[in-house]
Formats: C-alpha cells, sequence, structure tokens
C-alpha cells in the first residue's frame, strides 16, 4: 500500500500552504507514513475529485457539492479520501500500529476541539484569505477570489481588532491546553492528536503567508512568552514532507 498526497501547489516553494492541507501532512508525518505528495492547481480540484470518487467536504451557496483538499489516495484500494477528520481516521483505521491521530475515546473530545477552535480563529480570515489570494497566479487567484468571497482586507484599527481577536482565541487554546496541567505541549496533554494538528495549520498559514519576518507573525510569536512560536519548534519534524 502507498499513500499519494495532494496538496495545493506551494506559489512559494516548499511543501504547501494552506491550513487544512498542512494538517495532513502533519498527520501523515507523526504516524509514519511513507507517501508521496502531488501538487494540484485549485481549479482542477473538483474534476479530479469528480473523475476518481472523492467525496465533496461541503456544499456551495447554490447547494452544488464543494470540493476541495486535503484529499489522499491509496493505491492498494484506489481510494480517494477526502476532509482532513476523515483522513485521520482512515489513517488510523489502515495503519492501528502506528501512533493514533484519534486515540480510542477521544474522538468526541476531538470533534469538540476543533469546531470551538476554528469558530475562534476565524477572524483572522479576514487579513489570510486577501493575502493568500495574492501569492497565486492569475488562473488560480480569479478562481480563488470568487470561491472564497474574498474581500478587500481590514486595515488601520480594524486590522488590530483582528489580531486582538485572534488572540483572545489563542489564549482560550492555551488556557484549554493548560487545564492538563500548566504548560502540557498538546491538547491531550503529553500525547499528540488530530487536534494539534489543526493548531499547527493555522499557525504555519499565518507564518509562511505573511513570512516569518513579518511585524504580525511576530506580535504572534510573542503571545504567551513565546508558547506558539515554541508550539511550531517542538512540532517541527512532522510539518514537512519527510
Amino acid at each position: 500500500m502507498s499513500i499519494t498526497f495532494f496538496d495545493i501547489s506551494p506559489a512559494l516553494g516548499g511543501n504547501g500552504w494552506t491550513p487544512n492541507t498542512i494538517k495532513t501532512r502533519v498527520s501523515l508525518n507523526y504516524k509514519g507514513i511513507p507517501f508521496e505528495s502531488e501538487f494540484i492547481q485549485f481549479v482542477d480540484i473538483e474534476p479530479l475529485m469528480k473523475k476518481n470518487g472523492g467525496a465533496p467536504t461541503a456544499k456551495k451557496e447554490d447547494g452544488r457539492d464543494h470540493y476541495t483538499l486535503p484529499a489522499i489516495r491509496n493505491s492498494a484500494t484506489n481510494e480517494y479520501i477526502t476532509e482532513s477528520l476523515r483522513i485521520a481516521a482512515y489513517l488510523d483505521e489502515k495503519f492501528p500500529n502506528k501512533p493514533p491521530l484519534i486515540p480510542t475515546g477521544t474522538r468526541a473530545a476531538i470533534e469538540l476541539f476543533v469546531q470551538v477552535f476554528e469558530q475562534k480563529i476565524k477572524p483572522v480570515y479576514a487579513v489570510m484569505r486577501h493575502a493568500s489570494m495574492m501569492i497565486l497566479d492569475d488562473a488560480n487567484k480569479n478562481f480563488f477570489e470568487t470561491t472564497r468571497n474574498v474581500t478587500a482586507p481590514p486595515v488601520g484599527a480594524a486590522r488590530d481588532a483582528v489580531w486582538n481577536t485572534v488572540k483572545e482565541g489563542l489564549d482560550f487554546t492555551a488556557d484549554l491546553y493548560d487545564t492538563n496541567g500548566a504548560n502540557k505541549p498538546f491538547y491531550l496533554g503529553d500525547t499528540f492528536s488530530f487536534a494539534d494538528t489543526v493548531v499547527i495549520g493555522y499557525l504555519m498559514w499565518v507564518k509562511i503567508i505573511l513570512g516569518a519576518d513579518s511585524d504580525e507573525w511576530k506580535l504572534v510569536a510573542s503571545w504567551r512568552e513565546g508558547r506558539w512560536e515554541k508550539f511550531l519548534e517542538l512540532t517541527k519534524k512532522w510539518q514537512w514532507q519527510q
């Protein structure tokens, strides 16, 4: 059995940049599963998934199916699995001797965390969608702008307000992690899980798109005495293609 991981084409080099695909790359690396990356343009995702039976991940406003990455292909069965949490559960099922992403008895807690975290971090889209669009070529930029309803980014006090809200969300996350004990590194304490891939995905999105030397990433990295910069450093070995 071999795994192909479908990622968004890396406009800035490296191994991709979107928060959702980062979740799956980290998941594969954490479990120690060898895989090949295949980079896909935004405009090619829907045709590829439809052709190969990859499930839609949402509905468009007009009710039509919406197809997104990440996705993986299992060469042994030619199955195409979409959506990062479904992929994590699939990997745990097919590779039971590898470290679990969703340890037994934690599925509900992890799903709840993901819902709450992504709701609290959602204001960052006001900045990041436009910034992400600007790194794309013209064909993908037009597709991204239309399908993601990209609007002009906030500036001045409105932009500061976005980052204040993001800080509140990350502070909430840090406090939640700490209910397992002071400075426990992961959502489940000392045990890494799919929940942590979600946090990694959003932090890396900001760091990659805005730049490690940008004032806004430096601001995020400074919060809680550098907790999130340290978190990325701790999980660095799982972030890139092995």
